[in-house]
């Protein structure tokens, strides 16, 4: 089951491309922990994650997942671009992260933590996968 944890994140990303927000809380539990970059305050449940994902500052998002590895228990490490343009500003977003996920019985994401391109090795310890295999 954990090789379709990576194709639940996929979808996941590919419902908040085109905005189906109903589509991608469907994919996530209830109680869901969201761990934005930066060192900020998680988000938790559901009903936050949604708020999240629909931001007015951004237009034309676009998440897309770049490479994958399955860590410890099923959690998977997946590398992910994110492009998009300043709702007001105009400025362009065009920046690579890793995502480390954990996942409830059913599939679905119980925790979503997010680390900046320059933090690998954090992300990598996170998904119990502290040394790298490619």
């Amino acid at each position: 089951m954990a090789e379709g944890h990576q194709e639940t994140l996929r979808r996941w990303f590919e419902a908040q491309n085109r905005e189906d927000f109903d589509a991608a809380i469907a994919m996530v539990h209830p109680e869901i922990v969201f761990v934005p970059p930066g060192g900020q305050p998680a988000y938790r449940g559901a009903t936050r994650v949604r708020r999240w994902m629909e931001p007015d500052a951004l237009h034309g998002q676009v998440i897309e997942a770049q490479e994958s590895e399955l860590g410890a228990d099923g959690t998977v490490l997946m590398k992910v671009r994110v492009t998009a343009r300043g709702a007001s500003s105009g400025i362009e977003l065009d920046t690579v992260s890793w995502c480390v996920s954990r996942f409830d019985e059913q599939g679905r994401i119980a925790r979503f933590e997010i680390f900046l391109e320059h933090e690998e090795d954090k992300a990598r310890e996170a998904a119990g996968l502290s040394e790298r295999t490619g």
